[in-house]
């Protein structure tokens, strides 16, 4: 039988296997945490030069981490979120143990134009409970046609003399924000900070603290706050700031990130995978945001891997909630009039993310169980209206960057575009609704949001709209055991 599956045939054999299964966590795993090193390479398809895809997975390393911060019931994320999946098997029944979905930087980067002319390898990790017997590791990459496609297959024995054990490293200061109870009956997020020196450890406490706290203010994770323990880690670096190779910056940073990756002046990350997994290692998590101390609009977010967030800028509480919804709860981008790093000239098929869709259906529209009684489909929004004013802030911030002006300057810009977009959209015809309005994932048709404003598409701080706030709960009663 083909290992190729549909979406629908996976998670109902997982919900038969989680709901009759009678393996307990003892029984499988000792309690550790594996973490299962590999290269991810290869390249993009490029039609016009009909060069096929590449791309494959190769292992690296087998780590044995600390204790596993998850919880101890079954594991079998049944929330279908992610463009990646892996499965881990017991090797002689078979039986699903654990499965998690997920994105990656590869998967960003093969979206690019670079990737069709250049191969490159990204290093990545696949985390789960250490298991007492040998077991498979099952790699698949979601398909335009939201199948599950096998990807690499990686066999672990546990007993292994290649399985590395050494001390975890204790290169930095574990310290705590807040605790609710033991890591396996709640959500752990580590904070890291990048660019800090030594002498910087105070503001990076503050920075941590600040931007934790706003989180925290905004549902729904003001409401579950109860359900999540926060720690960070001081890593020191030896220059204060992070690389930004368009200004001509380069900084020894305890953990590689940068701004300008795959050319997008505002995206940053770390592809130090190793360097960074290992200083995580000392402390117990599910999800990382790094801390970037620069003045600087910038972040990132990429599901189950981590969230970045540059501390300095007058937009750093929203970048630090909007990037963290792309990490936690892989909530897609609703914005399209912005400029990005990803092609948008693909055909347009149904995402897989929660908050967009192409299928306006309301049989089969994801979030009709939410939409607003009487709402047309699509929705009608002053879209034109608004991708006019949009127009010329985006190019006051090209001319901006182009001139290298003062980040106060940009502050002031994004000031001005939320005073007007906030209260424009909430006072238009079915500003306070649920629907589906088009305009979203960086494409301006074809696509639709399920509010006319949200958190994933403007710098409004109020709220996440009812669809993203949905995916986040149902993220948290996952990870703590819940049943709704």
């Amino acid at each position: 039988m083909s290992r190729s599956r549909a979406v629908g045939a996976v998670l109902v054999a997982f919900a038969a296997c989680a709901a009759g299964g009678d393996m307990r966590f003892e029984d499988w795993s000792d309690g550790a945490t594996l973490r299962l090193d590999y290269h991810h390479a290869g390249r993009a398809a490029d039609p016009a030069a009909a060069t096929p895809a590449e791309e494959t997975a190769a292992l690296d390393a087998v780590v044995r981490e600390g204790p596993w911060p998850g919880g101890r019931q079954p594991q079998l994320d049944l929330l279908n979120l992610g463009a990646y999946r892996f499965e881990v098997r017991d090797r002689d029944t078979h039986r699903v143990l654990f499965a998690s979905g997920f994105g990656s930087i590869y998967g960003e980067w093969e979206t690019t134009d670079e990737a069709k002319r250049e191969r490159r390898s990204f290093h990545e990790s696949l985390r789960f409970p250490f298991p007492k017997k040998p077991v498979q590791v099952d790699l698949f990459k979601r398909s335009p046609d939201n199948a599950w496609r096998p990807l690499a297959l990686f066999v672990v024995d546990p007993e292994a003399p290649t399985v590395r054990r050494e001390k975890v490293s204790d290169r930095g200061t574990v310290w705590t924000l807040f605790e609710n109870g033991p890591p396996e009956s709640k959500v752990d997020l580590l904070i890291l900070g990048d660019g800090y020196t030594s002498a910087e450890m105070q503001k990076f406490h503050s920075d941590a603290k600040r931007l934790v706290d706003i989180l925290f203010s905004v549902t729904p994770f003001k409401e579950r706050k109860s359900d999540f323990n926060v720690r960070a880690l001081d890593l020191p670096s030896l220059d204060s700031g992070i690389d930004r190779p368009s200004d001509g910056l380069w900084r020894r940073t305890a953990l590689g990130a940068s701004y300008d990756i795959f050319g997008s002046e505002r995206y940053a990350l770390t592809f130090e995978n190793r360097q960074w997994r290992d200083a995580a290692a000392q402390a117990p998590y599910e999800f990382v945001e790094i801390l970037l101390n620069g003045e600087t609009y910038g972040g990132g977010g990429i599901h189950n891997l981590y969230a970045t967030c540059a501390t300095g800028s007058g937009s750093s509480p929203y970048v630090f909630v909007h990037e963290f919804g792309h990490h936690f709860a892989a909530l897609a981008d609703e914005y399209y009039t912005s400029d990005v790093a990803y092609g948008t000239d693909t055909p347009i098929v149904e995402p897989w993310e929660p908050n967009l869709t192409a299928l306006l259906d309301p049989a089969v529209l994801k979030w009709r169980d939410l939409v607003t009684p009487g709402t047309a489909l699509p929705t009608p929004w002053p879209k034109e209206e608004y991708e006019a004013f949009s127009k010329t802030i985006q190019e006051r911030r090209r001319a901006l960057r182009k001139a290298k002006a003062p980040e106060k300057e940009m502050d002031a810009l994004f000031a001005e575009e939320l005073a007007w977009s906030k209260p424009f959209l909430a006072k238009a015809p079915y500003g306070g609704v649920v629907g589906a309005f088009e305009g979203g994932g960086y494409r301006a048709k074809g696509l639709y949001r399920p509010s006319s404003d949200c958190i994933m598409f403007s710098r409004n701080l109020d709220r996440f709209c009812p669809v993203c706030a949905r995916t986040i709960e149902r993220v948290i009663d996952q990870r703590t055991g819940r049943s709704r």
